[in-house]
């Protein structure tokens, strides 16, 4: 029976703190409590990746239930085996003793089970006159009873966690799909883009996932690749509608200026006001707000935005910001007009575009009624970020073709 006493192990074995907590909790088991054996077992199973056990060890484990008389673990029967490290490997289907004393160390220091140590360390129960046990030395399966709660509840997590892996594999295997062939369609098909680009941005992406990733290296690429898939269906949508558009407008005999839709989209001088052109009858709806597009893809199209992030660098979005916030002083913009980008298109969305001004600088010559443009083209879904960043990559990459 459990006497609730802290016990040190026999031998050269050390006692450490950790043990004697572990002791003092299974100490507080409450009167009655019962629990499952093999439902705790199955539970530190699920767990043992938490808990820090090796198959081996769980093996070990269920060799030590296979002793307990009862399915029930319970103080009233006893919560301590005491079986020879014999009886331990056969049921342990052979293990080494070498390997079979490493194991039930790693569950002892798990707080899976506790040493009860006679005087000479051998394992052994002293029963009564009535043949009942009155003391024995082995391992205690206390602790299982104490924490069958907590192994159920890690059992969950670890449950919930392997099915939010797979959904975002899932997702992920769509995605790849989806843009693989989208890509391939608007190659063959002719449609107007630097597909070759965008197949470089998606086949670097992909090269980022590591060979045993886990939900947290999976979940940022993703969020990528989706966002670049977006951008892909956003970009054919835009095409077929201007098609569309341009087939309508030849049918009623108007002729609207400027209908070249890579031009439209690119950093292109002023607003079709500036131009002087007249507002066109064809008013496009309002579109949603434009998601942000991956950090990585914005700061290959605009490296010089990195200068002025905080200590000359920018790793994050909040840094991004930052920047913009010193490139709009530096260019001129109006604390109003980034107000106003911002609260249009998003806060690292219109980061984005200060970014992709800073790279056209020499070219432009207001930044400010430049960004109200492009903010006022954003409200009626006019503008779109991802064509503007293709093109800065693209002369990126022409450029250091040149002087590589």
């Amino acid at each position: 029976m459990e006497s609730g006493i802290v016990t040190t192990p026999f031998g050269r074995r050390p006692m450490r703190l950790a043990l004697v907590k572990g002791q003092l909790d299974t100490a507080q088991i409450k009167s009655g409590k019962t629990a499952d054996k093999w439902r705790v077992f199955r539970d530190a199973c699920e767990a043992r990746q938490t808990l820090g056990v090796a198959d081996r060890a769980l093996s070990v484990l269920n060799a030590l239930l296979s002793f307990y008389p009862e399915q029930e673990l319970s103080e009233k029967t006893g919560l301590v085996v005491f079986p020879s490290n014999a009886q331990l490997t056969v049921r342990a289907h052979g293990i080494a003793g070498t390997t079979l004393r490493r194991h039930l160390a790693a569950l002892v220091d798990a707080g899976l089970i506790i040493r009860r140590d006679s005087p000479n360390g051998k394992r052994f129960a002293r029963k009564d006159r009535a043949g009942e046990i009155e003391q024995a030395y082995g391992f205690s399966l206390a602790p299982l009873l104490a924490r069958a709660e907590e192994l159920a509840h890690m059992a969950q997590q670890v449950a919930v966690a392997r099915k939010q892996w797979r959904l975002v594999k899932e997702r992920m295997s769509i995605c790849r799909r989806d843009i693989r062939k989208l890509i391939s369609a608007a190659m063959e098909e002719g449609a107007a883009g630097d597909w070759g680009l965008i197949e470089d941005h998606f086949v670097g992406l992909l090269a980022r996932v590591p060979r045993s990733a886990g939900i947290g290296d999976l979940e940022p690429i993703l969020e990528e690749m989706e966002m670049l898939r977006a951008e892909i269906v956003n970009q054919l949508e835009m095409q077929m509608k201007s098609q569309k558009t341009d087939t309508n407008d030849i049918h009623s005999g108007c002729h609207i200026q400027n209908s070249n839709t890579e031009s439209r989209n690119e950093l292109e001088p002023g607003s079709r006001k500036e131009q002087g052109e007249k507002p066109s009858e064809h008013i496009r709806p309002t579109r949603e707000p434009i998601k942000a597009f991956p950090l990585g893809m914005v700061l290959q199209a605009c490296p010089g935005i990195v200068d002025y992030g905080p200590g000359g660098s920018v790793t994050s979005w909040r840094d991004l910001m930052s920047a913009a916030v010193v490139v709009r002083s530096m260019l001129g913009v109006s604390p109003s007009a980034y107000q106003d980008a911002c609260e249009t298109m998003g806060p690292e969305n219109a980061a984005a575009i200060v970014a992709c001004i800073l790279e056209r600088a020499g070219h432009i010559n207001s930044a400010g009624g430049y960004l109200r443009s492009l903010t006022a083209k954003a409200k009626t879904g006019e503008f779109s970020l991802g064509p503007v960043l293709m093109a800065l990559m693209r002369t990126n990459a022409a450029g250091g073709k040149r002087t590589g």
